[in-house]
């Protein structure tokens, strides 16, 4: 048990580390996003974006394309982002890691699209989205648009009024719930931030947005029992993101469930997972666990074959000569 405690403390320091540094100044950049299929064609029917702060896995931010697969976000902080699109016509896509730099005033990402299973065109059930979702009202999703640029723009309780006027028009409105709880976030209010994932998660619970909110504050908390619980819900939603897939993975370790963990990094390691290497570290710490030595170095080797400099991978380096040596 004492042994076990300083790697753990370790592990919470390189999670703390970010995939690149961050800008220190408080300058913003217009994100311009422009959606299609593979041949360039633009889904049919309004497609609904989500911003994602890459540092911490939030959603900080959500609009709507136009009729021509086209939206933007306004007044973005610099630093490390991706998008997510979803749609009844599409397949859910996440796009990859993509740096906002005030420096270019306004900038475009393009993401492609595949159709959605069973239908080449249309018609198709995200697991993220509820069926009540799909059936907001045009007036609270008006109200809920208005929340997302005061919230572009940091105007915690514009958006905060915004958002109350779309759930009282629309009570059940899960993503509403979810994007309070980010403000709240951002305000230090982890009591209301709790209460509004916990509130969206009753209007849909199989929300991924939410779940993964709330397993973030309970591994603030050391409560990684919960949190696995959270993120396995929100990956059995949706199996192909990887974001989620890597943090849980990450919660498994931390909870002693060394198998679980190693089975969950190996899942990323099949899917495109270039801004999550640290899913190799992980499975080397957990196969360590579990006296795995060449394991745990062969993930260290793919760690390093990923994310080649920085701290983490000094720190990945000093651990394998380590390892190694006791295999001698």
């Amino acid at each position: 048990m004492v042994q076990h405690r300083p790697r753990i403390l370790l592990l919470l320091l390189l999670l703390a580390l970010p995939l690149s540094p961050a800008a220190a100044q408080l300058k913003t950049g217009n994100l311009h996003v422009s959606v299609t299929y593979p041949d360039d064609r633009v889904p049919d029917g309004q497609m609904k974006i989500g911003l994602i702060n890459e540092s911490n896995g939030n959603q900080i931010a959500q609009t709507f394309t136009n009729d021509h697969g086209q939206a933007q976000f306004l007044g973005v902080a610099i630093g490390n982002y991706q998008v997510t699109v979803s749609g009844q016509a599409i397949q859910t896509t996440q796009s990859e890691t993509f740096e906002v730099d005030a420096r270019r005033g306004a900038q475009s990402i393009f993401v492609r699209v595949k159709p959605a299973a069973g239908n080449s065109e249309s018609k198709a059930s995200n697991a993220t989205v509820s069926a009540s979702d799909l059936k907001v009202p045009e007036k609270a999703s008006k109200e809920f648009d208005k929340a997302t640029k005061m919230i572009a723009k940091q105007e915690w309780q514009k958006a905060i009024d915004q958002l109350n006027k779309a759930l009282a028009l629309y009570p059940s409105y899960a993503e509403a719930y979810t994007n309070l709880g980010v403000v709240y976030s951002r305000l230090g209010d982890s009591d209301k931030e709790r209460d509004a994932l916990h509130k969206a998660i009753a209007a849909n619970d199989h929300f991924a947005p939410a779940l993964v909110n709330l397993a973030r504050m309970e591994m603030k908390e050391n409560n990684f029992a919960g949190a696995e619980v959270h993120l396995r819900q929100a990956t059995a939603a949706d199996p192909t993101d990887a974001r989620t897939l890597a943090l849980l993975a990450q919660v498994q370790l931390l909870d002693r469930h060394y198998e679980d963990a190693i089975a969950s990094a190996g899942k990323v390691h099949t899917m495109s997972h270039g801004s999550y290497p640290l899913v190799h570290y992980v499975a080397a710490r957990a196969c360590e666990r579990l006296n795995r030595l060449s394991d745990a170095v062969s993930e260290l080797k793919l760690f390093l074959t990923e994310e080649p400099s920085g701290e983490r991978a000094a720190a990945a380096r000093q651990e394998m000569a380590a390892i190694q040596k006791q295999l001698q």
